[in-house]
């Protein structure tokens, strides 16, 4: 089993994994998987262990609050939600699997509540904290005032949330300390590392690469229809229309969606440009796989990062935008992360303010 230490005692290797379970610290694994995706609700974990001398940690149960560290950096907070206890000829082993902070608000229902004219700020609270969720960060320019906020006994807290966030151009996710933010990717950031792939091999660094390509979902335009509800402020409005293009995309494939309520024709733009958006997401995708957890320059791999990549092999050198990571390792295995590498500038580009892409109109 791993070796319970005391925090303030532990000394670990900068890709070292442990886990802080009720003041303890476990670590020395047989096999470890760390999952953090911005498009995957509940970044997920999971540890096994070998216990030759049949001691099972006390505390060490379901729901227990759990920090996972790498080296001495945290990489996700939240619960273990399962333990798998086996025992066959020669073998006593222990996984855990665990999720971050998300995970009460994909599994819970929503609380029960209508406003209008709130801030979404406020709203934001209203829906987390009666589950546990104190911290949260609205990184957005503004606040945006919503005109009506309804839940349905259905809903799950997530759903909702989700369903607020898109809506304004934005995403949660949960930051390594457990705070909820509702915001978007920073395009302005400086790449974090240079991955190299030459057919010569000189210089590179990287232990795989697959890149795949798919035009099946893809739209040369989208048009979203529908109409906007009356409000104190102004009537609503019947056939609003707004049109997103991908010039990409070189024959007519157009797509209708029809939208019941639609606050205005700037939303309307706005859902028919993430359609669009997304779409061009899922139609590239690179995986790479490198050695250890951390760039050259010792910082962790973290989704919302932005890579340049130079792969000869396949033609590319251009910054890439770091959707997803997983670190993998354990007893006698290389630690290693692999990364999801999606297209820049194409993910909620509207969260800090309509930033032009060649591509979108």
């Amino acid at each position: 089993m791993p070796t319970p230490v005391k925090l303030d005692t532990a000394v670990l290797d900068p890709d070292r994994v442990s886990l802080l379970i009720g003041g303890r610290v476990h670590r020395d694994w047989n096999r470890y998987d760390i999952d953090s995706d911005l498009l995957t609700p509940a970044d997920a974990w999971q540890v096994t262990l070998g216990l030759p001398d049949g001691q099972f940690p006390p505390q060490v149960t379901p729901g227990a609050p759990v920090e996972v560290r790498v080296g001495t950096d945290t990489v996700m907070s939240g619960r273990i939600d399962e333990i798998r206890h086996a025992l066959a000829r020669g073998q006593h082993s222990l996984e855990i699997n665990g999720r971050d902070g998300a995970a009460i608000l994909l599994d819970c229902s929503a609380p029960q509540f209508n406003g209008r004219r709130a801030a979404l700020s406020e709203v934001l609270a209203s829906l987390v904290r009666p589950l546990g969720i104190t911290r949260i960060a609205l990184r957005s320019p503004h606040d945006p005032v919503l005109d009506k906020v309804d839940t349905e006994p259905g809903d799950t807290a997530w759903a909702v949330l989700a369903r607020l966030a898109e809506a304004q151009g934005l995403w949660p996710w949960f930051e390594p300390d457990g705070t909820l933010v509702v915001g978007g990717p920073d395009y302005a950031a400086a790449p974090v590392a240079s991955l190299v792939v030459r057919t010569s091999g000189t210089g590179n660094n990287v232990l795989s690469l697959s890149l795949g390509r798919n035009m099946a979902g893809r739209y040369s335009e989208v048009n979203v229809l529908g109409q906007s509800h009356g409000t104190a402020a102004g009537n609503g409005a019947h056939a609003v229309l707004a049109t997103a293009c991908d010039r990409e995309v070189g024959h007519y494939r157009p797509r209708n969606v029809v939208d019941a309520d639609v606050a205005s024709a700037e939303a309307a733009l706005t859902r028919a440009r993430k359609l669009v958006n997304d779409a061009r997401l899922d139609g590239l995708s690179l995986v790479a796989e490198v050695g250890g957890h951390r760039t050259a320059g010792g910082v962790l791999w973290a989704p919302g990062q932005r890579v340049h990549l130079l792969s000869e092999p396949h033609g590319l050198d251009a910054v890439y935008f770091l959707m997803a990571r997983k670190f993998r390792g354990g007893r006698g295995l290389a630690a290693t992360t692999v990364l999801t590498l999606k297209e820049d500038g194409i993910w909620n580009p509207d969260a800090a303010g309509r930033q032009e892409n060649p591509h979108v109109a």
